[in-house]
Order: structure tokens, then C-alpha cells, then sequence
């Protein structure tokens, strides 16, 4: 299978998955808008997240996946599975603390979270923390699984697994909500519960896919077989990886803490349109960056292990051309087109004119560094498929550090989008900084013909941009909230004819598409 074909699958599934993400979200912000009530779920959501970022999807997956890797590449399948079977073991025992006790610190990390919520806000938070953390839990096992699938090149379960929990919560907002309502609980709370049904969901969908790949961990549940596991060569390395690993991604949630702290003392209603911004930003960043860096972290570390340099530095500058030939044009369109989406796309029912316009500028600061946000994507794996994991550490403690720098700057001059802002800037500086370090390592040499590919590609935002920019300004987005249903299908067609105009403008400069399909 082709590396574009794999990475396709997973933006297929990743599209999906944020389509009824889109739709969770629109539910929420109609029916609840953007108020105290959902900052405080948006704070009691972002926890668990925090934790799922922190180990799951990032430390644990950054350190698991290149060993796995390579043990399956020097060792084979049965030492694979040894090392499976010892990692869940180890994993599903940890997991059990850490949940039990985020039910009983729930307060504790609502205030380290969200201090400037009202008081009632953070009784809300509280209550939703405490059903939502073992979330976490299923997560963490689903990252497990899916540091599996994606070594085994089966990206499909994992990449269509997120979908669970958005059609969990979309049921929650529909259903579960006015049940809520109607015996006096507060209806957000419904939410909360929706988000622990979908993490259990997620689980269950693995182990017939794990199954069929033969490698169904067997986790021990005895303390002898914890002890037995812990043992397990595989696991200390994944420990000792896991250890710089949870230093960089701890900085990245970090700079969320402290942006989320921030917005918790800015009006209210600032957590929330900084969400609603964000799930709009997560569109490409999902589709384009998340794809491309889990089809190619395995990639690259079997091209390590197997010492072939070459292969390594030509698949980086694969995705690197894919990255600025599809996320450039996302950027632009995030700048120039973003009241037109957030109108489209929320303003219903109880969310304003005013909510539009806040969540527009928090998508223009995050749309300033999108091309950073989707480029981490794919050189952070140029480091971690070496097992280097401490670069990318360092540099992302000192971009934390100019974050809260551009915060100083920014957000008393514009508020809550100042921190999607400064979240954009660093991501470019963060990515420039990679690029460079590999670069003077030598990892990555770009193959000819850059420079052509790079005016290739912006002529065709040019003439997208042009496109967009009169369609933003042509059309009064706002007062065609009469008429929904055409200003979605013209949203629809703008949308469509800036892809046309873009691809065209590439294909009559000479871009051919087909020298993308490369092989896995």
C-alpha cells in the first residue's frame, strides 16, 4: 500500500471523525451557547484530554511505537507480543491509580485548571471531572492499540475510533440532556456522561481488531504477573523513552494549562469560543498533520532500525511537500474566510452574533500558525523514529517559554484570541526550529526541485485567496441566518470552488499530483 493511500485511509476516518465532532460541537453551542455552564464542562473535558495528551496519545505512544517498531523489525513477532503482553500489563495497573485518584482530586485539578470560574461554574466542573476521568483510562489502552494497528500498517480502527465518542455525546446533547433537565440536574451535566460512554465504546472496538492481528495483550492480574511484567526489558526502555518524552509533551500541556488559566479570568464565555475555535483548527490539523505523523513515525523508525538513511530523509521530505502543498492553503483560508465558517457552522439557538465574532478572531491567531501546528506533525517523528526524543524536549520548554512571552503581549491587547495568537507563533518558531535541527544532523536532505514546487504552490493560493476574500465580502454571512439552508449550500459551494481553483491553478503549473503516491 502506498504511504499516500495509508495516510488517505486515516484522513478519511480522521474527516469523519470530525465531521461528527463538528456536529457534537454545533449541538452544544446551540443549545447551551457560550456561557459559564460550558466553560465549566469545556474545563472538565480538557482534563481527562490533558492526561489522554499527556500519556496516551504522547508520551507513552512517542516512546512505544519506535520500540515496537523495531522490535518487530530485529526481534519478531514473538518477542513483539512478550513486549505487548508486559507493556498492557504494566499499563492497565497504572491506569487504575491514576483514575481512582483524579475521581478524588477532582476539585484540587478544577482549580489548578480554571481558578476564575464562578463558583457555581466550578461545582459544575467538579461533578463532570469526576464522571469523565476514567475516560482516560480507555484512552490510554486505545493508544495502546493503536501504537499496534499502526505498526501493522491497520489504520483504519484507530483512525475511526474518535467517532464513537462524538456519536456518544451528540446522543447525550440530544437525548440524555432534557431527561437531565426534566429531574432538575443541570442539562451540561448530560455531556459529561456522553464522553464516558464513547471511551468505553472506543476500548471495545480494539479487541476484535487486535484479535484478528494476533495480538490481543494478555494483561496479568495478579501481582506476580505485574512484577513479572515490570521486569520486561521492552518496558524499561519504553520508561526510560517515556521520561523526555513526558517532559516535551508536558510543556505542550503545560502552555495549555496556562492558557486555559488565563481564559478562566477573561469574560465569560472565553474558554468557550477558544474551544469552538480550536475544533474548527483541528480540521486540518487532524486531517493533514495527526495522518501524515501516524502513517509515517513507523515508517521512519523500520527505515532507522533497518539503517537505510536515504529512505529515512526522502520520506521527511515527502511529507514536507504534502504539508506545505495542503496546510498553506488551510492557513490562508482560515484567515481570510473565517467568519463565513464560524457563522455556517454555529451560529443557531443560543449562540450570538457576539459569540461569532469572538470565535472568529481566536480562529484567525490559530490560523497565523497552522502551517507550524501541521509541520510538528511530521518533523517531531524525524526525531522520536531515532529515538531522540530530548531535542524536541528542549526546544519545546524554551517555545513554552516564548509563548507566555507573546501572552504578555498579546492578550491584553486581544484578549482571548492574544492566546490562540501567541499558540500559532510558537508552533511556527517551534517547526522552524525542528526543521533546522534536522538539517544540521544531516537526518534530512530535500531532494531537488523545491523552489519550483514552492511557487507552484503559492500561485495557486493566490488565486484561491482571491476567490475567498470576495466570497467573505460579497455575501452578508450573518443576516443569511434566515435562510440556513442556503447559506450552508453556499458555504458548500464556495468551499468547493476554492479546492477547484486551487488544484487547477497547481495542475496548470505543472504540479503532478501522482508523484505523491509513494510506496510504503
Amino acid at each position: 500500500m502506498s504511504l499516500l493511500r495509508s495516510a488517505s485511509v486515516v484522513s478519511a476516518f480522521t474527516l469523519l471523525s470530525r465531521i461528527t465532532g463538528l456536529v457534537r460541537e454545533q449541538l452544544i453551542a446551540a443549545a447551551f451557547g457560550a456561557s459559564s455552564s460550558t466553560d465549566a464542562y469545556q474545563v472538565a473535558f480538557r482534563i481527562p484530554n490533558l492526561l489522554r495528551r499527556l500519556f496516551a496519545e504522547g508520551a507513552f505512544s512517542q516512546a512505544f511505537v519506535p520500540i515496537l517498531a523495531a522490535s518487530r523489525t530485529t526481534q519478531g513477532d514473538a518477542a513483539t507480543h512478550a513486549l505487548v503482553d508486559a507493556v498492557a500489563t504494566v499499563l492497565a495497573w497504572v491506569l487504575v491509580a491514576v483514575c481512582a485518584a483524579g475521581v478524588l482530586g477532582a476539585q484540587v485539578l478544577v482549580w489548578l485548571m480554571a481558578s476564575g470560574l464562578s463558583d457555581a461554574a466550578q461545582g459544575e466542573a467538579v461533578v463532570m471531572t469526576r464522571w469523565m476521568f476514567p475516560y482516560i483510562g480507555c484512552m490510554s489502552m486505545v493508544a495502546l492499540s493503536a501504537g499496534i494497528l499502526n505498526t501493522w500498517k491497520r489504520f483504519a480502527v484507530p483512525a475511526a475510533t474518535p467517532v464513537l465518542l462524538n456519536l456518544s455525546v451528540i446522543g447525550a446533547a440530544w437525548w440524555l440532556a432534557p431527561v437531565f433537565e426534566r429531574a432538575g440536574w443541570p442539562p451540561v451535566e448530560a455531556l459529561a456522561v456522553g464522553v464516558m460512554i464513547g471511551g468505553v465504546l472506543q476500548l471495545a472496538v480494539q479487541v476484535p481488531a487486535l484479535h484478528r492481528v494476533g495480538l490481543l495483550p494478555k494483561i496479568g492480574a495478579s501481582v506476580a504477573a505485574m512484577r513479572a511484567a515490570w521486569r520486561h526489558d521492552g518496558v524499561h526502555r519504553i520508561l526510560r523513552q517515556m521520561a523526555p518524552a513526558l517532559l516535551g509533551v508536558s510543556v505542550a500541556q503545560l502552555s495549555l494549562l496556562v492558557n486555559t488559566q488565563i481564559a478562566s479570568h477573561l469574560p465569560a464565555g472565553s474558554v468557550s469560543w477558544l474551544t469552538y475555535a480550536d475544533r474548527l483548527m483541528e480540521f486540518p490539523t487532524a486531517l493533514l498533520g495527526v495522518a501524515l505523523g501516524v502513517v509515517l513515525l513507523p515508517q521512519l523508525s523500520a527505515a532507522q532500525a533497518g539503517g537505510d538513511t536515504e529512505r529515512y530523509s526522502a520520506l521527511l521530505d515527502w511529507g514536507l511537500r504534502l504539508v506545505l502543498m495542503l496546510a498553506l492553503p488551510c492557513a490562508l483560508a482560515l484567515l481570510v474566510f473565517a467568519e463565513p465558517l464560524v457563522t455556517v457552522l454555529y451560529h443557531y439557538g443560543r449562540f450570538q452574533a457576539i459569540d461569532v465574532q469572538q470565535t472568529v478572531t481566536a480562529l484567525m491567531g490559530y490560523g497565523a500558525g497552522l502551517l507550524g501546528l501541521i509541520a510538528i506533525k511530521v518533523l517531531a517523528p524525524g526525531f522520536y523514529a531515532r529515538q531522540d526524543i530530548r531535542t524536541p524536549v528542549r526546544i519545546a520548554i524554551t517555545v513554552l517559554a516564548l509563548t507566555q512571552l507573546f501572552n504578555l503581549a498579546l492578550v491584553p491587547l486581544l484578549g482571548h484570541a492574544g492566546l490562540a495568537l501567541s499558540i500559532g507563533l510558537a508552533a511556527m518558531v517551534n517547526a522552524t526550529w525542528l526543521l533546522v535541527g534536522l538539517r544540521r544532523r544531516g537526518s534530512y536532505v530535500p531532494l531537488d526541485g523545491w523552489r519550483g514546487f514552492l511557487l507552484r504552490v503559492l500561485a495557486g493560493c493566490t488565486a484561491m485567496t482571491a476567490l475567498l476574500v470576495y466570497a467573505a465580502r460579497h455575501w452578508d454571512w450573518v443576516a443569511l441566518g434566515s435562510t440556513p439552508g442556503l447559506r450552508v449550500a453556499l458555504l458548500a459551494g464556495v468551499l468547493a470552488a476554492a479546492a477547484l481553483c486551487y488544484f487547477g491553478a497547481l495542475r496548470l503549473a505543472g504540479v503532478d499530483l501522482r508523484q505523491f503516491a509513494r510506496r510504503a
